[in-house]
């Protein structure tokens, strides 16, 4: 059924990696237009898919990262320009070596081929992926959520005319329009077509990819990310990290989804971080200990509530005794994406940074900051929480792989 998809996917990569840079800069910067000039026919379809998502039950922040308005689309337009201001990661020297016998050889950096994307509920994720493979010199299959369909066919079509305007194939960015489990399962096995396939949403998709896939995969993570705030925690400091990393946007994988609080702290600390939560009606769930200080701001957690992504305004507390138990703790929790402390203590800091292991760890800093954009990476096309390949936002360089160019003067062996 995907055929075709991946045959022109192809024959689109080849085209893409002999591509000079001036050649897909151009390309991009007629995306960005057409996106902006396509924002009345955008936030339509996305309109269909709002609506949908209602009647269907969907949450309040998932509906949040389904919407797209005029500010959104123009957000994602700049986006776009601002990955045309990087540099492009191809043909970049690793490094260059000349051996004894006189052999010259140099590493150098080349687009992976053809990157498969299956993603759910989040439109922008359609652009975002697309612009960083073409970027990078590859090409690029995108297969979406039924959530966002609507949404995904009109970025899509923006994207492709655009390209009919330029040099580059329209190929290098394709959209699969069925939704349906048959074809995201046929995605996972076109191994003659695609090179490397990135899942990114939520941990059951996740975890179906890696489970079920043939193509390799880079995994991105779900996002069980804690805040330990240390006995020499600045309180209001670790009320407003915890804050913003949990509420400024609770459905996306860099928000905070549990903290974990010093005991010689706790008394202090809690009521002033639960009155902060409060504002945006965040639940508290937390172990006994936090119960017996904060018991009227929260509810009682349980076992499931430890190692949980809420993707909400529900976040769990639990008391440790000490900065080797918050680091225990994370250790059997975290998924690996983003952690944090806050402490005025430096020594306790750099224990906690590299004790803990995770593709970003913060000190005295809001996890939502590991994203592609505020790395200075333009955008990124998810986040991976594995450890061969590429580790935390998957931008522009971690989109590229590599080759040797031998160069001699006759030598044999």
């Amino acid at each position: 059924m995907l055929e075709n998809i991946g045959i022109n996917a192809k024959k689109a990569a080849r085209a893409l990696a002999n591509a000079t840079s001036a050649q897909k800069d151009q390309a991009l910067l007629l995306i960005a237009d057409a996106i902006e000039q396509s924002a009345s026919e955008i936030t339509a379809a996305n309109g269909k898919d709002m609506e949908a998502g209602r009647q269907k039950g969907m949450s309040s922040s998932l509906l949040d990262r389904l919407m797209l308005d005029e500010s959104r689309i123009k957000a994602i337009a700049e986006s776009v320009r601002d990955v045309v201001k990087l540099n492009d990661p191809v043909g970049r020297i690793l490094s260059d070596e000349l051996r004894p016998n006189g052999l010259r050889l140099v590493k150098v950096a080349v687009p992976i081929g053809v990157i498969a994307v299956i993603y759910e509920a989040r439109p922008n994720v359609t652009a975002d992926s697309a612009v960083l493979c073409l970027k990078s010199g590859n090409a690029v299959i995108l297969r979406g959520g039924k959530e966002a369909i609507n949404s995904n066919i009109a970025i899509a079509c923006a994207m492709r005319s655009a390209l009919e305007k330029s040099s580059l194939p329209a190929d290098c960015i394709q959209l699969v329009t069925d939704t349906t489990h048959e074809s995201s399962n046929e995605l996972m096995h076109m191994n003659e077509y695609v090179d490397v396939l990135i899942p990114r949403g939520s941990k059951r998709l996740i975890d179906a990819v890696v489970q079920n896939s043939t193509v390799p995969v880079i995994q991105t993570g779900s996002g069980v990310c804690h805040i330990y705030v240390d006995k020499d925690a600045d309180i209001d400091m670790a009320a407003d990290i915890i804050f913003n990393a949990k509420t400024s946007r609770p459905s996306v994988c860099n928000a905070a989804e549990c903290m974990l609080i010093h005991r010689d702290i706790a008394a202090k600390a809690l009521p002033v971080i639960a009155a902060k939560l409060k504002e945006k009606n965040t639940q508290i769930r937390g172990d006994a200990e936090v119960m017996k200080i904060i018991g009227d701001m929260a509810v009682p957690a349980d076992e499931s509530d430890w190692g949980r992504e809420y993707g909400d305004y529900i976040m769990a507390a639990k008391i440790v005794g000490s900065i080797d138990e918050a680091i225990e703790h994370v250790y059997r929790y975290s998924t690996g994406h983003s952690e944090c402390i806050v402490t005025n203590n430096d020594d306790a800091a750099e224990k906690y940074m590299n004790s803990v292991d995770a593709a970003a760890v913060y000190h005295n800093a809001s996890t939502r900051f590991t994203d592609g954009g505020e790395f200075g990476l333009g955008a990124e096309i998810g986040i991976s929480t594995q450890k061969l390949h590429a580790r935390g936002p998957l931008g522009l360089n971690e989109l590229t792989s590599m080759k040797f160019k031998i160069y001699g003067s006759g030598q044999i062996r």
